[in-house]
């Protein structure tokens, strides 16, 4: 039986890849660097999951690391490029540049009012969550999702398991009584090796992404309501 929906956030709650990519290139400028990221060069950057290992694996790629930076002072400058990026991201989110994808609100209202169980397994950042998700669904946001985990609680980036594992050990439940929903292959590796039947909303920056195992593949959850997800669930089973 179908208890849980287990949410990641970004590109899957909302459409905030762009608003990170230009958050980026934002934080990039105030610290005095020339990088400037486009979709294209974001979009294979998103194959690294987590935004400190994204700028530093760009920053190795180029091959430009100064020495006087090496060891712990690189651990500070991309520390301090993420703290402006991460607050540049809330600006964008309150300035209603963030929208919610169709279909998720409702779809988690009808979860709720039908007994079912929410919850989050993502490996972004806290703030990130609060800020997208305050705008959407009210301050008391959190009260809707019986579990929360986040990049502060699962520190090992998808597609590491660890953030659905956890998840899974605090809401007490198999992995069969539960689905995931992702849009990543990062995403969907990471659900599928905790055993976890997962729907994939792809986006553009994770359409061309390989989603083999996947229960479904929808361009978004617009239309697609409990008994639909049900249904799926048990033909998995």
């Amino acid at each position: 039986m179908l208890n849980a929906l287990i949410f990641d956030v970004d590109g899957t709650l909302a459409d905030t890849e762009m608003a990170h990519l230009l958050a980026f290139n934002q934080a990039f400028t105030q610290v005095g660097l020339d990088w400037r990221w486009d979709v294209p060069l974001y979009t294979r950057l998103l194959e690294v999951s987590g935004g400190k290992e994204r700028i530093r694996a760009y920053w190795e790629s180029r091959g430009d690391l100064p020495r006087e930076l090496h060891g712990g002072a690189v651990d500070q400058t991309i520390a301090r490029i993420h703290e402006l990026k991460t607050a540049a991201y809330e600006q964008a989110v309150q300035d209603g540049m963030v929208q919610m994808r169709p279909g998720v609100l409702p779809l988690m209202a009808e979860a709720m009012s039908a007994g079912l169980t929410l919850a989050i397994a993502t490996t972004t950042s806290p703030v990130n969550i609060a800020s997208l998700l305050k705008q959407a669904m009210g301050l008391d946001w959190q009260h809707h999702f019986s579990v929360i985990e986040d990049a502060s609680t699962a520190p090992r980036k998808k597609p590491d398991p660890s953030v659905y594992l956890q998840t899974l050990q605090r809401l007490g439940m198999q992995a069969g009584e539960c689905l995931a929903i992702e849009d990543s292959s990062n995403g969907l590796r990471a659900a599928r090796s905790a055993g976890l039947a997962t729907v994939i909303t792809q986006n553009e920056f994770t359409a061309h992404h390989d989603f083999a195992g996947a229960l479904r593949v929808l361009p978004s959850l617009d239309g697609v309501g409990l008994m639909q997800l049900r249904q799926w669930h048990a033909e998995q089973a």
